[in-house]
């Protein structure tokens, strides 16, 4: 049965961040690189935790080159194939630590997957992606990566829930995407009528993944610079700045 929550629920547009005092001169001084070791897989990364998006135009092979040169991560879209990856593996091997390979959960997903990490077995990271993750497939699919990968280390969404997020992270995924429908070409809510909001989601998945020692990731529905601050406060405030953060 539905269940009205009549509890506040807030989005990146109905908060402020407020200041204090800092011994910092200059914004330039703020130092963003982070280091992350991952419940599951045992793997460690080091690098400004600000992602670009799987999406078919953002995260491309072009994009990964360019962002790894300011130690940004990309999780690269589905549609290339096994040769493509080979390719950009031989002509950017110095990329292949900052960049995730993405699935879906299809029928011939997982074959795919699996092609492509025995032809690049440098990739660490792989990203496992669906509109709206609570499915009892979707988590089988998350069991199978992490049984036949053991060491790469796995993020998992979409979920906007705190127990979905444990489950993941018990199914053997290392960070959970957050966030359904925030992102502004995004049409899952008006489609649906499912997601949350934005900011709240971030908060309460930051704590469920926390108490497992997992991370999360905050996908989507950041419109200007200040809504990334705003990201990066809630993980603090919720006790887990060690968490990762994404853009669309």
């Amino acid at each position: 049965m539905p269940r009205i929550e009549n509890d506040i629920k807030l989005d990146f547009k109905d908060v402020l961040l407020r200041p204090k005092r800092s011994t910092l001169k200059s914004r330039s001084e703020v130092d963003l690189m982070r280091s992350f070791t991952f419940r599951n897989s045992k793997g460690s990364y080091r690098g400004i935790p600000i992602i670009a998006a799987n999406m078919d135009t953002v995260g491309t092979f072009e994009m990964a080159v360019a962002l790894h040169s300011f130690s940004l991560f990309t999780a690269v879209h589905k549609h290339y194939c096994v040769d493509d990856w080979k390719e950009f593996a031989a002509k950017h091997p110095e990329c292949i630590e900052s960049v995730a390979v993405s699935t879906g959960t299809g029928e011939n997903d997982f074959e795919r997957l699996s092609d492509i990490l025995a032809a690049v077995p440098q990739i660490q990271y792989v990203c496992v992606d669906v509109a709206n993750g609570y499915s009892e497939h979707f988590v089988h699919f998350v069991k199978d990566v992490r049984q036949k990968f053991p060491s790469h280390t796995i993020m998992a969404g979409n979920v906007v829930t705190g127990e979905m997020v444990e489950e993941l992270i018990l199914a053997g995924a290392d960070i959970i995407k957050v966030g359904i429908g925030p992102g502004s070409v995004c049409t899952t809510r008006k489609k649906t009528g499912v997601g949350y909001p934005q900011l709240s989601a971030v908060i309460e998945c930051a704590d469920a993944a926390h108490g497992l020692g997992g991370h999360i990731i905050s996908d989507g529905g950041c419109t200007c610079p200040g809504d990334v601050s705003k990201a990066f406060g809630m993980f603090h405030c919720s006790g887990l700045w060690r968490s990762l953060f994404i853009t669309q």
